[in-house]
């Protein structure tokens, strides 16, 4: 006596699902975009900070110069940044600038904006340090304004004494923090998150047209010897 064995039933076959991710990685992930957020903020506030003490600066006194001499052109001069550095206005801006960009860059553009940042801090470092070396120097367009004199030697030969300010000092410093906030743009730029999608590139896809229903046309295609019911 045989024993007769059941044929196995054949059916679709359902595809594995896959897994869901559990709390803790979902957690995980917020951490990860919340970390990733503040730093992309502090970079930003941090330069945007920094390029505005700039602009502050170049509008206070940086040093004050006492001419020599008995006549009408003597006394002391009070120079402010724009006449010592004029060149601060204009990387304060770009700086500024440059931050708005860099908020919605992706993340080869980072990289580009970043090395930019750290050359406007150089920069300003470089402004910053012209005058601490040689504040007669600096000073010499606003002895030519008192004065009438002009020529590098010929000013500086009427500066009997100079006294500097704070104002070349810290800007040296946000310089530095400038510099340093462009530096670890490009070292982190891969740890932002990404630009918003309305800043993305928007994509136009051709959408099918279903068969004209026109009577007209339909009969038309009849002539032809087209059957406009396909």
């Amino acid at each position: 006596m045989t024993e007769s064995t059941a044929a196995p039933q054949s059916g679709p076959v359902e595809p594995p699902k896959p897994d869901e991710p559990s709390e803790a990685d979902e957690l995980e992930s917020r951490a990860l975009r919340s970390r990733q957020r503040r730093l992309k903020t502090l970079l930003l506030v941090t330069a945007v900070l920094a390029d505005a003490l700039i602009l502050a600066a170049w509008t206070q006194t940086w040093l004050s110069i006492s001419l020599v001499g008995v006549g009408p052109h003597s006394g002391a001069l009070d120079v402010v940044g724009s006449v010592a550095a004029p060149a601060l206005s204009a990387l304060a801006l770009a700086g500024l600038a440059l931050v708005a960009a860099l908020a919605i860059a992706g993340p080869v553009f980072r990289i580009i904006l970043g090395l930019l940042e750290a050359v406007i801090g150089a920069c300003v470092m470089i402004s910053s340090i012209a005058v601490l070396a040689s504040p007669a120097t600096a000073g010499a367009a606003a002895v030519t304004e008192a004065t009438g004199v002009a020529g590098s030697q010929s000013t500086i030969d009427l500066v009997a004494a100079t006294t500097l300010t704070a104002w070349p000092a810290i800007t040296l410093m946000l310089g530095v923090v400038l510099g340093l906030a462009g530096l670890a743009t490009v070292l982190t730029h891969r740890r932002w998150p990404g630009p918003s999608k309305k800043y993305q590139a928007v994509r136009f896809t051709q959408v099918e047209t279903a068969p004209s229903t026109d009577p007209v046309g339909a009969w038309d295609d009849l002539s032809r010897g087209d059957d406009p019911t396909r």
